[in-house]
């Protein structure tokens, strides 16, 4: 491993809490000195308008990528569920670390859970996986778009702009917010999505030191679940157009995977509902399963909600 390693990170209270979590295990584990390049990304400027108008979830991890690319830094630091399902050529996660309460978290002020929040109550979230779940759970309520970091929608909340909004809850507890949740959304109320949860670790293919050293990171468990559940969306041409969740849990040596898609205009549209397990060992059986659950998915008829 190099004498100094620079991380790129998003500049939000969270990302560069993530940030700082990776540089004190490498300087733990291997006595490196790491420094951090924080950054702003298209993601954290455009906030008038929802991610999957303005191309998705990877506009929070292209400049990190650019300045990989141009050796600015060494490696970036990602909230696993919004890296997209294929990175570009010459780029590859190195690491998944342990992963933190992968589910959802209400948030509200006057009210404990979901159930409590009066008929046509205004939640907010950025989330159209979110969305379509909500619609299933209360479909007498109004959800309505919430962007920014997650400083800036707490703030929107306590302003009073919303009645309630739904966050994952692995970020509140990292930043020693886990007091505003009211209440977390078991995963057969809401499924989370791809990744949540779990920080990744993206690097340089030709990178072959740091990628073999960052490796030892790697919390089996969880990069194994993870892997399968990113290979649902892959298998589906996964964006962030897209309602779809994935969770992968283990039970003993077998994996089991849910997978939900919804329905991105017709608010009466069925969830689509598909779950698949195996034995897992490695990678390749993880997205195998993956493959598994997206193909059960389009035998409950996700080729006409993938169209839309």
């Amino acid at each position: 491993m190099t004498d100094r390693i620079i991380i790129a990170t998003r500049e939000s209270r969270l990302a560069l809490w993530q940030a700082e979590h990776v540089r004190d295990l490498l300087t733990q584990r291997f006595g490196a000195q790491v420094d951090l390049l924080g950054m702003t990304t298209r993601g954290d400027q455009i906030l008038d308008r929802t991610l999957s108008k303005v191309g998705g979830k990877g506009l929070f991890v292209k400049e990190l990528e650019n300045a990989l690319e141009e050796g600015r830094a060494n490696l970036a630091v990602h909230s696993l569920k919004d890296v997209p399902m294929d990175l570009p050529p010459g780029f590859e996660l190195a690491a998944v670390l342990e992963r933190e309460d992968p589910r959802d978290a209400f948030v509200s002020n006057r009210f404990s859970t979901l159930a409590e929040l009066p008929q046509g109550a205004l939640v907010g979230t950025s989330s159209l996986r979110r969305v379509v779940q909500l619609r299933v759970l209360r479909p007498d309520l109004r959800v309505e778009p919430l962007r920014g970091n997650l400083d800036t929608r707490l703030r929107k909340l306590d302003e009073g702009q919303y009645d309630a909004i739904v966050l994952a809850a692995a970020g509140l507890k990292r930043l020693g917010l886990a007091s505003r949740i009211r209440s977390v959304f078991d995963v057969d109320q809401m499924l989370p999505c791809a990744g949540q949860g779990a920080l990744g670790l993206e690097v340089r293919t030709d990178a072959k030191d740091l990628l073999a050293q960052l490796d030892t990171l790697t919390h089996r468990e969880t990069s194994l679940a993870v892997h399968a559940e990113r290979a649902v969306s892959r298998a589906l041409g996964g964006s962030c157009s897209m309602p779809l969740a994935a969770f992968a849990q283990w039970r003993g040596n077998t994996l089991v995977l849910h997978a939900a898609l919804g329905h991105p205009e017709r608010n009466d549209a069925p969830l689509l509902h598909a779950t698949a397990q195996a034995e897992v060992d490695d990678v390749v059986a993880a997205r195998h399963l993956g493959e598994r659950a997206a193909a059960v998915l389009r035998e409950h008829g996700a080729a006409g909600y993938l169209a839309s």
